[in-house]
């Protein structure tokens, strides 16, 4: 096992465990989920692999094994897989346990507050493929979401995206520390939290919202075709 199966596997065994916690009840919606995860496995492998042939990032090879798919190694192809299902894991709790009331007061401020920062990145550095596009697929997800699809769960998305960036930067302070993921320092601001470059927090939220988007897509429609059924 090379060290970023390790960080995968250890990533997952907990809330792979706690996804049959009854309030949660997260193996419940595994239908939706693994359709999330499919749409945001298909849209940043390809983003990631074409990332990889242009050296926009490589991998280091002492830590990931040889065998490649679409010129990417097969722990990163599963990096979108765990990484989605634990950050989906983490929104379903906020459901669960949290009530809303004290951020939905806020969302439409939050919206606008990430529409305005990635729209002023991504013209400010246009020139550094990373930092461009990365904030080109979050302001274009943000205002889709924002103007087009429903709210109501928008509120459980920012308390999720705040929580899960505990983790999600741990777990991403060991891929840029080693490091297992090297990125092409001409395609990044170069602004870093500790070995992070700072452009991962927006790759983060993208990697969030669109399996959520699904998700709480399929669920609605579910619901929807349950009470259907009950009449």
């Amino acid at each position: 096992m090379t060290l970023y199966a390790w960080l995968m596997l250890g990533s997952l065994i907990g809330p792979l465990l706690l996804s049959f916690d009854k309030k949660v009840a997260f193996y419940k919606t595994w239908p939706a989920l693994f359709a999330g995860i499919l749409v945001n496995g298909i849209f940043f492998i390809a983003w990631d692999a074409w990332f990889a042939v242009n050296g926009i990032w490589s991998f280091n090879p002492a830590y990931v094994w040889d065998f490649r798919i679409m010129h990417l190694p097969i722990e990163e192809i599963s990096f979108f897989v765990v990484v989605p299902y634990c950050s989906v894991f983490i929104y379903a709790c906020c459901k669960a346990y949290f009530k809303d009331d004290f951020l939905k007061p806020y969302v439409s401020w939050l919206n606008f507050f990430f529409i305005g920062l990635t729209g002023i990145l991504l013209l400010v550095y246009h020139d550094r493929d990373y930092t461009f596009y990365n904030c080109l697929f979050a302001f274009v997800l943000l205002l889709v979401q924002h103007i087009w699809l429903p709210m109501h769960y928008m509120t459980y998305f920012w308390m999720a995206y705040i929580i899960h960036l505990i983790p999600f930067l741990l777990v991403n302070g060991v891929l840029t520390a080693k490091p297992i993921v090297l990125y092409n320092p001409s395609e990044i601001i170069g602004w870093r939290i500790y070995t992070i470059p700072v452009e991962d927090t927006i790759y983060a939220l993208t990697c969030l919202l669109l399996p959520i988007v699904v998700y709480e897509f399929l669920l609605r429609k579910n619901r929807v075709l349950g009470d259907h059924v009950d009449k």
